[in-house]
């Protein structure tokens, strides 16, 4: 038998190795908590019954209630989400088209487009506010329509600042693509619009379903410019809790808030824990294929 000598690693290389270990794991806690904190605070708040929420007095759910009974709070959540979801819609189509043109052009002319599309990226919320404000008035004007800003003006302006992120989503995915597979479908006999639909799309649809999914978050909780835009009748529910801590009754608005950010938060979890599940079953399946084919 081969006698087998251990060595044994010296005391402070032991200690080093749990001094990295532990700090690994507070570094982590302490990460976790910077994201999370937030969010346990506010769904802990939304049953508290105290109103100042200095203190936790009781749990209740009067706040949910509250919350569905006040109409101006409802109004502003339904613009909030059917904005949201009309300007995903909108500009991820638009942006998806832009970004398939911009792919078409050659070296140079791409980058004089990239440079554009990045500079309402890279512009101050209040700047493309007050510029789209004045385009709205200013239109206004022409047709003849002295109040012209509201639920429109607002949509149009969440279109507008959703789009680049579209297609700074896209673009990377569309470099991706090997430039031949068009060509490959169109000798193939597939009409321009059908290889486009059945051949670049599905490469490309985690750039889209990515970018889909900034411009959702961008004008879901987009303040300054929709509170340029869209006027004094219409408002999204950043608009709402802004213009309820100047009313009488203020103390009684951030527990109905507190209660809508916990039930959006809940259901983003919902929908994450979802979107894995199915992802794992997806992947274990693929796995099992591959074995049977092996």
């Amino acid at each position: 038998m081969n006698n087998v000598v251990r060595v044994k690693a010296p005391k402070w290389t032991i200690i080093k190795r749990r001094v990295l270990d532990i700090g690994k794991w507070v570094f982590l806690f302490a990460v976790i908590m910077l994201l999370y904190f937030p969010i346990i605070v506010i769904i802990i708040q939304s049953v508290n019954k105290n109103v100042q929420g200095t203190y936790f007095s009781g749990f209740t759910l009067e706040w949910y209630k509250r919350m569905f009974r006040d109409e101006d709070l409802m109004r502003a959540i339904q613009n909030t989400i059917s904005i949201a979801v009309l300007a995903t819609l909108i500009s991820t189509v638009l942006g998806t088209i832009f970004a398939l043109g911009i792919n078409s052009l050659n070296s140079r002319r791409r980058r004089q487009m990239i440079i554009l599309n990045n500079v309402p990226v890279l512009n101050a919320d209040v700047v493309t506010g007050v510029s789209l404000f004045f385009i709205f008035k200013f239109f206004g004007v022409f047709v003849g329509r002295e109040f012209i800003l509201g639920y429109e003006t607002m949509l149009i302006a969440h279109v507008f600042f959703c789009i680049p992120y579209v297609v700074l989503s896209v673009l990377p995915k569309l470099n991706e693509v090997d430039k031949n597979l068009y060509d490959a479908a169109l000798d193939l006999g597939c009409p321009p619009l059908g290889a486009l639909m059945k051949v670049i799309i599905p490469s490309i649809r985690t750039g889209i379903f990515t970018g889909a999914l900034l411009a959702f978050t961008m004008s879901f909780d987009d303040f300054v410019i929709s509170y340029l835009v869209a006027g004094e009748e219409v408002k999204n529910f950043s608009m709402w809790i802004y213009a309820s801590q100047r009313a009488a009754g203020r103390t009684l608005a951030w527990p109905k808030a507190y209660a809508y950010n916990a039930i959006i938060s809940l259901v983003v979890l919902l929908i994450l824990i979802i979107y894995n599940i199915v992802l794992i079953k997806k992947q274990k399946r693929e796995r099992k294929v591959r074995v049977n084919l092996s």
